[in-house]
């Protein structure tokens, strides 16, 4: 029986949500998503996913927040966080490095970077 490669992705952006959901599914992943953080972390806390790709800027709960309880929850904190960041934008590395963001990916992101970073991801 293979391991089910779980991912959640957590995107305030339909079209983004939608693009890389069609992008893993078709290799192979097994995919759930969220509009926000908060739906983003209870979808974890349930589906208990190896990865978890989220936007940076969200309402509500950022990417950073969501980040930052992922890695605080024992049962959690084993999860790859993969932030998605908007080209230009400003992302205090130091804070996500602080909260424990694992990759960074900038938008319009390179479909085989992600998928690289998950393969690493669901080898290790």
């Amino acid at each position: 029986m293979t391991e089910m490669r779980m991912v959640v992705i957590v995107d305030d952006s339909p079209s983004v949500r939608e693009t890389i959901a069609f992008i893993l599914e078709s290799e192979g992943f097994e995919v759930r998503t969220a509009a926000n953080g908060e739906e983003g972390l209870a979808l974890s806390t349930e589906l208990r996913p190896k990865v978890v790709l989220t936007d940076a800027m969200m309402p509500g709960i950022d990417g950073f927040e969501l980040c930052r309880r992922l890695k605080d929850d024992p049962e959690l904190a084993g999860i790859c966080v993969i932030m998605l960041t908007s080209m230009g934008q400003q992302i205090d590395h130091e804070r996500a490095k602080g909260v424990g963001v694992d990759h960074f990916i900038t938008k319009p992101f390179d479909e085989d970077e992600i998928l690289a970073l998950l393969e690493t991801a669901f080898a290790g």
